[in-house]
């Protein structure tokens, strides 16, 4: 026999009141991010003043690493960004020969006005080290697999060494 339980009600707060809790680190994709919470990442990764300017850094990266990115990892990483983000990833044409990581950052810091190449490394340091929150590490792994060695410092990541 069950005991009858009695349910109490809590006065119903509006919908913008409430917090909405936060999505486990595992389900963190496209779903549960939009181009907003990835321009907000950024902001607060690379600490910067304004929206704008982290929503044009951001523009700049990641239309930067869509040339660099290429075959089934390109079209991984363009799934698991937001649409905006996805567009600015898939429009880019592939070069014909990767950039190691240092010759990336001179080739973003050549498309920021004023920056140097410490700026320009902060900047796609800023936008990539949140890519594993937006689109999963599995997608990050196959990126950085893809790439020459040298650019996982740039996504936050630990560069590691094959035993020799």
């Amino acid at each position: 026999m069950t005991t009858p339980t009695t349910l109490t009600t809590v006065p119903a707060q509006p919908a913008a009141a409430r917090p909405e809790p936060p999505a486990p680190a595992s389900a963190r994709t496209t779903e549960h991010r939009t181009w907003e919470q990835l321009i907000d990442a950024v902001r607060e990764s690379g600490q910067y003043a304004t929206a704008k300017e982290a929503e044009r850094v951001t523009r700049i990266v990641l239309s930067a690493l869509g040339g660099h990115v290429t075959g089934e990892e390109r079209v991984a990483l363009a799934r698991s960004l937001p649409e905006r983000a996805a567009r600015l990833v898939a429009a880019q044409i592939p070069v014909t020969s990767p950039l190691t990581a240092a010759e990336f950052v001179d080739y973003v810091a050549a498309r920021i006005e004023g920056a140097t190449p410490a700026t320009a490394r902060w900047d796609v340091s800023s936008v990539l080290g949140v890519l594993p929150q937006v689109t999963g590490d599995d997608v990050v792994d196959r990126v950085l697999a893809a790439l020459p060695s040298g650019y996982a410092l740039l996504f936050g990541r630990p560069e590691l060494m094959p035993a020799a």
